[in-house]
This record gives structure tokens, sequence and C-alpha cells, in this order.
């Protein structure tokens, strides 16, 4: 564990959320805790028992003997078994009871259809669903959330439906991105959270106070500058004042097509208004966006309350078009038209990830990420030859000026206005609440419980594809057009892999079926092995999985026929979501032995009947000349997700638990 100490900056575009440190301290004393409950939010009658949470952290703080984070007390204080859970760093899994779920849209169809085939009749803790992922992005806010209505009637009826039934608040379209609402009304000091969306470091950063550490480092913010990262991926990092050279140096486009600001982290009351001052100083010297120039307001609060205090007017007249309260095309809902796919080009944003084609399924857009500030102000140019830190601009009259440092609120002076109030509450019985599943829908389907193992080895399985490079969630299933089919297993299993690259040949979606010798695209390859009754496996390079969450990623190589998944290296929550299906994540013991692998090759996964915590598998790798090479397979799997793998899924294993309890 590291803490970072960070030294007063005077730095004014790149915001940091060291500007004002509000210590909110989670109270663990018996006089204020004994007996003292609070509630978890304004529209939850369900409250919060501080004095079980400070029992727990007592109990832990006594076997450890040491003083605990902010971060251990907060996960310390949530376990389900403080006396006897092993606490191993580095080691453990804790097994913690949440205080909450929250689901968005896209990913909540396929949560609650998993949780209709549960069998249980109501949640087991308070959750709520949100509408942001399916209103796609074209005209504006009040048109486009209107065609949203339309088109995803019948999802948003299932949803509806479904959170009356079994007891979970429901925000309607238009309400708001699921981490805003979260913030404006369920977030609290030591709050455990279990959501569908991808965003870890969305909930704030829990660092520690008065504790141990195991690494000190000190960062001076006053040597840093703003930066822009892109494009393809938000790992690649430029100061803007090196921008241009390193954009013309790698004949990145310096023009710059599109900008937009907002997405779930960067769009609260104070980034607007910060944005707004920028866009206000422009229009008093008679200048506005030189380019299209899209902002996506958090919730219906924030729209409302930027409405009142004029602050989307000032961004309407510097050329912006107010968009849906929704992702929009940060998770690819953007209807595009002003390029043709294919056509290389540059846009800029505030959003979170950057990932070939994520916005606009083009993969030729060159993606750049940075600050909703220097996403303003690089609007005015158009270009990613400018740094609006140093660079002049020439005004209307001919005159040079240059932008002064943005400024903005935290709050609004006279507080928010909720604006319309797009909130459902569960009735307090749901049981007559029908819930309908057209078995002929193309968007929702039942699902059919996954296969146990058989207690087997698996052996000679052909290999699907061997992956090359980077394969990010959105790389095995892609956002965009697809999301309308995040209901329906089968259908949306069409997009596997579409744009992972094929090591045989360097091409996506073009593999070799190993049975019938014939190359086809991913999806189709692997609906015939699995017609035939053949599993198969895949195998990959570094942080497979990296990116959004998206449980369909781990969701559809199952359902067609997947039992593992073999790479050099796991993104953390990819990893997980693996298992959680009943499909063995596998690591290279020796990294090497990826270019042992031949795509042609049969590949065996033996003594599975070994397969316990911290053991290596062994897989036989049998070549098409005869010839075998044995290699190790490490793993991260405990007793618990071995149980996983043997029921065929997590969700089996409930049931069975479930089953064996009545």
């Amino acid at each position: 564990m590291s803490f970072f100490r960070v030294l007063k900056s005077k730095l004014p575009w790149a915001k940091s959320v060291f500007d004002k440190i509000q210590q909110r301290c989670f109270h663990t004393s018996s006089a204020a805790s004994k007996g003292f409950q609070v509630s978890m939010s304004n529209l939850d009658t369900v409250a919060l028992p501080y004095e079980c949470l400070q029992s727990r952290i007592k109990i832990v703080a006594d076997r450890i003997g040491k003083p605990l984070s902010l971060t251990e007390k907060v996960l310390y204080s949530h376990l389900d078994d403080p006396e006897n859970q092993e606490l191993k760093r580095g080691e453990s899994y804790l097994r913690l009871r949440p205080d909450r779920v929250a689901m968005q849209d896209a990913t909540a169809q396929m949560a609650m259809l998993q949780f209709i085939s549960s069998g249980l009749s109501k949640v087991m803790v308070p959750s709520t669903i949100h509408c942001d992922h399916l209103i796609v992005a074209q005209s504006g806010g009040e048109e486009d959330l209107k065609k949203a209505k339309e088109i995803n009637q019948e999802v948003y009826e299932f949803l509806q439906t479904a959170a009356a039934k079994y007891g979970v608040g429901f925000w309607k379209p238009g309400s708001g991105i699921i981490h805003q609402i979260i913030l404006e009304n369920y977030a609290f000091p030591g709050l455990l959270m279990i959501g569908t969306d991808s965003h870890t470091p969305n909930g704030g950063g829990l660092g520690g106070l008065c504790s141990n550490y195991d690494q000190l480092i000190e960062l001076d913010l006053n040597t840093l500058e703003p930066h822009v990262n892109g494009p393809f991926t938000p790992d690649l990092s430029h100061p803007i004042s090196k921008l241009g050279d390193n954009a013309t140096k790698n004949n990145w486009p310096l023009e710059i097509k599109v900008c937009l600001i907002g997405s779930c982290t960067n769009s609260s009351y104070e980034d607007m208004s910060r944005c707004a001052s920028i866009a206000k100083e422009a229009l008093a010297h008679g200048r506005k966006s030189k380019i299209p120039f899209n902002v996506t307001p958090g919730s219906e609060q924030i729209r409302a309350t930027i409405e009142r205090d004029g602050i989307a007017q000032i961004l309407r007249d510097f050329g912006g078009t107010v968009l849906a309260n929704a992702c929009g095309p940060c998770i690819g809902q953007w209807n595009r038209k002003d390029v043709k796919k294919g056509e290389k080009n540059t846009i800029v944003s505030s959003y979170n990830r950057n990932f070939t084609g994520r916005n606009d399924a083009n993969p030729a857009t060159h993606a750049f990420v940075t600050s909703p500030e220097l996403t303003t102000a690089l609007a005015i140019e158009g270009s990613l030859n400018f740094d609006p830190t140093v660079d002049s601009i020439k005004g209307s009259d001919g005159k040079e000026f240059k932008l002064n440092n943005p400024f903005g609120t935290e709050l609004p002076a006279i507080g928010f206005d909720p604006g319309q109030n797009t909130y459902q509450a569960p009735p307090a019985d749901g049981s007559s609440v029908n819930v309908v599943v057209d078995p002929n829908s193309k968007r929702l389907q039942l699902l059919e419980p996954f296969k146990a193992w058989n207690g087997k080895d698996l052996e000679n399985l052909p290999i699907l594809i061997k992956i090359k490079g980077r394969c990010t969630t959105d790389h095995i299933s892609g956002a965009g057009l697809w999301l309308k089919y995040r209901g329906h297993l089968d259908n949306i299993s069409n997009n596997m892999f579409l744009t992972a690259t094929n090591s045989e040949n360097n091409k996506m979606n073009k593999i070799k079926n190993q049975i019938t010798g014939e190359w086809g695209a991913v999806p189709d390859t692997a609906r015939d092995y699995e017609e035939r009754g053949v599993s198969w496996v895949v195998f990959g390079d570094d942080n497979y999985g990296e990116g959004s969450s998206r449980e369909h990623a781990a969701l559809e190589p199952r359902h067609l026929g997947g039992v593992a998944i073999i790479v050099k290296s796991f993104a953390r929550i990819h990893e997980t979501n693996l298992k959680k299906q009943g499909v063995l994540a596998l690591t290279f013991a020796k990294a090497q032995d990826y270019d042992k692998v031949q795509p042609t090759d049969k590949v065996s996964l033996v003594e599975l009947n070994k397969f316990v915590p911290g053991k290596p598998l062994k897989c036989i790798l049998s070549h098409t000349n005869g010839s075998k090479d044995e290699i190790m397979l490490n793993h991260t799997f405990n007793e618990q997700q071995i149980d996983w793998f043997k029921a065929g899924s997590a969700l089996n294993r409930m049931k069975q638990i479930i089953a064996a309890s009545k």
C-alpha cells in the first residue's frame, strides 16, 4: 500500500482532486454510533447500522494489532465473518456484504435475467437500475431522448416491471448517468457498493489516514502540466506543450473534427461552470468553437441547474449542442455523420476511454481524452497544435488574446434544481407484477443454465483464436450498435472477438476452422464448434480483458462453447468475470510459452481432479507434426471459485446453496 503526499499546486488547468481535501470522517466511537442509524438515502428506508460496522472494525483491528487505513476500515467493516476471515495481504479473498447494488440499463438486462433465473423473490440489498446507456446522441437532448424511448420501449418496460417485481428502484431514461446519480443520491462515508458499470475509480480515491504504509511517494503538482492522452489508448500520455509535435511525428491528424465534454466522471456542475468560463471569455472576443462541440450533462439535476443558471446557454452560444443526460458517445451511442467509416480523423473528449472505434465505431478515428477544460479550449482553434496555456488566440477584431485560467464553483450558490422527477420507487409488494419476455424477441432472452463440469479432463480442444497484442473487452464484445442486444445473449454473441487480431494472419475476424479447414468469422466458427459439441480455448497476450467491466465479454465465450482463456496476464475485473461464468482463466507460468502455441494445436488440460488453490494446472499442446509441449498454467482460483467452475457458473453454485438451505 502506498501513501501519496501531494504538495501544494498552483496549476490551474489540470484540476486535481487535491484542490480541496475534505476529510469525511468515518464515525467509529461508541458515543457517536451507539444505537445511531443513518438512512442510506432520502429514497430508502433502510438504515446503515454504524454500530455493527464499528464492531467489525474493532474485531479486525484487535486481530491485526495495528492501525487501519480508511480503505481497510471500509472493507473490513463489511466482512461477512470478521472473526474467521483469512487476512493475508495479496492472497486472501474477502467475503463482503455490500450496502447497495447499482446497475445501468445495458448491463441491468443481463443482471435481472440472471436474477430471475436464481429463483429469489426479492433483492437482498437496496438496488437501483439507471437508464443511461441506450440513448443515441444525434440531434440534441430532447429529440434523442424521445427517439430512445420509442426504440428501446421493450427493454425499458422489461427493466421497469422487473424492478417493481423484485424490489429495485428505477431511474427512468433521461435521469442521468449512473455515477452522477449515485453521487447525488446514494454516496455516503463508508459505503460499499457493487455496480454493473466499470468505473472502479469513479467512487473517489480511498486513501488512508494515520496508518502505516509500505511506500511514501511525494508529488509536486507544480512540476506537472496538463496532459492529453491518446490516440487509441488512455495509456499514451502527452504534455499539452508537446502534443502538436508528437501528432506531427506520428502522422496523426492535427485537425480536430469534434470536441465533446461530459461523461460520468466529468459532467458535474463544477465541470460545466469551468468550461463555461472559457466559452464566455472566447465569446467576449468574438470567438466560439470552430468545430462541433457536444455537451453531456451528468444528470437531470445538473441539466436543470445549468439551464437555470445560464451555463447551458453560454455553452450553446459557444456552438455547443446539449445532448441527453446519458452516456451517449462515451459508450459508442453516437450516430456520427461528419466522417465516413475508415476515414482518418481526430476527436478530443473528456471521456474515460478512447479505445479503437469505441466512440463512433470507426477504427480510423484518433480519439484523445483530457480534462473538460482543455477539451473546451481546444475547440476554439480546432487543432492539436494549440496550447491554450501559452498560445494566443486572434479575436474577431483581429487582436490577439490569451485565455485566463478557467474558474467555476463546486456547488451552485442557490442550490441545485432537481428538474423532473425521474425516479420510480419499487412497490412494497411486487409479487403481482408480471414480467414478460417475448420468446421471439430479438433483444431479450431468458437464460439457460450453463452445463456443470463433468469431472473429466478437457482433452484435444481446438484453439478458436490465438490473439496477438492488445485485447480489451471492446475487442471481445464491442459496444455501440451492439448495446441493443445486451439482454439477448445469443444475438450479442455475434460480436465476439470481431476486432481481435488473429496471430496466424494478422487479420481481424478471420480465423481457420480447425475441423473443416475453412476460413470464416470468429463467432461463426465458434458456433460451428458449439453445434458439433466441441469445446474450445483462446490464447491471448498481456492484460487481456482490460477496459470496461463488460460481463458479456465473459458470457459470450462461455455461451458459444469456450472453456478456457489462457493468456500472459489478465485485467483483474475480467479475470473474475470469467471465473463467475465457469470459464478457466489461466496464465502462462512462463510468458515465453505463448510462443510455443501454434493456432493448429490441440489443447489438453489434464489432472483437473487435482484443481486446488495455489497449484498450477498442466497443459499439453499437441502439434500437427506429432510433437508435444507440456506447459504449466497458473491461476488465482480460491476454493469458492473452483466450486463455481465445477457447478458451471457462480449462479449455478448459488442455486445449489439456496436449494441446500431449504
